[in-house]
């Protein structure tokens, strides 16, 4: 995925580019855009990982209340685990009925 957010929808500092992969022969670019781009990948690889585990530590306490009741019962309804979501966070409305 990141990749393609860089070389096909431009979402990086390397800019608005389109590379073509180049099929047999390989891609067709030069070794330093390949650098730039490998470098925006592990950018973007990097900052979605701190974010995910920025939103795990923050919620780390009800992860373990449903990884324990998980354990326990194998198997958990969605009311049941709204219920134990609900402990910690509230939800909205909308998404409650879900």
């Amino acid at each position: 995925v990141a990749r393609a957010m860089v070389t096909q929808v431009g979402m990086s500092s390397v800019g608005q580019i389109m590379i073509d992969q180049g099929g047999m022969m390989g891609p067709n670019y030069s070794e330093e855009l390949a650098g730039k781009i490998d470098d925006a990948i592990k950018e973007l690889s990097d900052e979605g990982y701190g974010v995910a585990l920025g939103v795990v530590a923050k919620n780390r306490d009800c992860l373990d209340e449903l990884a324990d009741e998980l354990f326990e019962k194998e198997t958990l309804s969605g009311v049941e685990i709204r219920s134990i979501i609900e402990r910690y966070t509230e939800i909205p409305e909308k998404l409650s009925m879900v």
